[in-house]
């Protein structure tokens, strides 16, 4: 039996798309996390998806633990106040295997252009949309850098001028890994227990 072109096509055309699911293999799944300080706690969910070996979770930080974990005690409410139009999303991008994901197989550039690209770039990659619609731009971000010691590598961004009473959803166009735009819905805010 001899392949016509459009039996060439056609078969063309099933080995594409039974290769394009493979290769997007995605599966999301949501959980909490406990955010601790003191006698203070704050349950807050944590959104994931996951991409082929690559997992991708990103958790809303509540602003109070942030704030106690990160300055000072004494005037944590008026710091909360002038902070309440903020917003910190903590990302972890992480292997199934436990493998470094800045490595070149996984990011197509030089590890240290991986760092930079995580320590100065990817903001630019990341966008808020609240209930409202209004679309807010990243508005810095900060690589937490641990030399290997945990399997992932994390990120904080933050995002100014949002109605705190809003739920909001991350938009990622993932540009270093190439898997495109993930959306990570927060449709609660964190809850303080």
């Amino acid at each position: 039996m001899s392949i016509t072109p459009t039996r060439g096509v056609l078969l063309l055309s099933i080995i594409m798309l039974v290769y394009s699911c493979h290769k997007h293999n995605k599966t999301a799944k949501d959980t909490y996390e406990n955010y601790i300080v003191g006698n203070k706690e704050w349950k807050s969910k944590k959104v994931s998806h996951s991409i082929d070996l690559l997992s991708y979770t990103a958790t809303e930080v509540p602003i109070q633990y942030y704030i106690l974990k990160n300055g000072s005690k004494k005037d944590h409410d008026s710091a909360y106040i002038a902070s309440s139009r903020e917003r910190i999303i903590e990302i972890e991008f992480e292997h199934q295997d436990g493998k470094d994901v800045l490595l070149e197989e996984f990011t197509r550039k030089a590890y240290e252009d991986s760092v930079k690209y995580m320590s100065f770039f990817i903001e630019k990659d990341f966008e808020v949309v609240t209930e409202s619609n209004d679309t807010i731009k990243c508005a810095g971000v900060n690589f937490e850098r641990n030399y290997n010691v945990a399997p992932f590598k994390r990120i904080l961004l933050y995002f100014n001028n949002i109605n705190p009473n809003e739920n909001i959803r991350l938009i990622y166009n993932d540009v270093l890994f190439g898997n495109g735009i993930i959306e990570f819905n927060f449709v609660e805010q964190p809850l303080k227990l």
